[in-house]
């Protein structure tokens, strides 16, 4: 088995010509920036609740099986370059973008911060170091997608949500949006890469209130963290420059925080004990 990368979160090797093994890690990254400091566990979380939302879900995926507590085998593919995003509430960097001007919602959507959305939208990014969100338009002006595969990617994106979402409801918890990552195999659109609490925003249904910041089952907690005590504009503002952020140290409680909510967000989901 031969190393291929590192990647923020997972090691990749090569197993043989049509086969890929992750290795989950429990770094952590946000932001675009890596932080020295592991969440205890993580990667653990990570890989068990991949290989339940690839077990769940009917859409082809590329996930072949569990090798062990933190690596699975998957089906090598040609990935498509774009992220396909889809929200279901009126929060993160949708809310910037649309006080910019950047991104119109229908008319009648509440524009209260973590306020529900009439429909879940489909609010797709580059793939790069820092993703560019793009539309329909401008992903087919860079040739990212055909038409085609664009109408597919938006439909498949947004039932895959819908039905995420009601499984996380029925577990006490509201799904706020998705990111899923897709490639071509034997020449069909495929569900590939991994879904878990770093490819979404996960809030207890108990303590949801339209108007606040929301409690995390994600790393959310760890952006907010960073929002609060300013790094995020340190980071801005060192992009900007020309040089490169500068991660600052994870306190404890929030490093404690993250594990205690990733391994709660993942027994309660699944039924399932870590």
């Amino acid at each position: 088995m031969k190393f291929l990368t590192s990647g923020k979160v997972k090691d990749l090797y090569d197993i043989d010509e049509n086969t890929l093994l992750f290795k989950f890690s429990d770094r952590v990254s946000a932001y675009d920036v890596k932080f020295n400091e592991n969440i205890p566990q993580k990667g653990k979380v990570l890989c068990k609740f991949a290989e339940f939302w690839f077990n769940e879900l009917t859409v082809p995926n590329h996930f072949v099986k569990r090798q062990s507590d933190t690596e699975i085998i998957v089906k090598k593919m040609k990935m498509l370059p774009i992220e396909c995003v889809v929200r279901g509430y009126f929060y993160g960097s949708l809310v910037g973008r649309w006080k910019k001007g950047d991104v119109m919602l229908p008319n009648g959507t509440n524009t209260t911060l973590a306020a529900k959305l009439l429909e879940p939208i489909f609010d797709p990014t580059t793939k790069s170091e820092h993703d560019i969100p793009i539309n329909k338009t401008k992903a087919l002006e860079m040739n990212l997608v055909t038409e085609e595969q664009y109408a597919w990617l938006e439909k498949t994106s947004i039932d895959i949500y819908k039905k995420m979402s009601a499984l996380a409801d029925k577990a006490g918890f509201i799904l706020a949006d998705l990111k899923l990552e897709f490639g071509i195999l034997d020449g069909q659109i495929t569900l590939g890469d991994s879904i878990g609490p770093d490819e979404y925003r996960l809030w207890p249904k108990d303590s949801y209130k339209i108007g606040q910041t929301q409690e995390a089952y994600d790393k959310q907690i760890l952006r907010d963290w960073l929002t609060e005590q300013g790094y995020q504009k340190q980071f801005d503002d060192a992009r900007d420059t020309g040089k490169e952020p500068i991660a600052p140290t994870i306190p404890k409680d929030i490093i404690q925080k993250m594990t205690q909510r990733y391994v709660t967000a993942y027994e309660k989901l699944t039924g399932h004990s870590l």
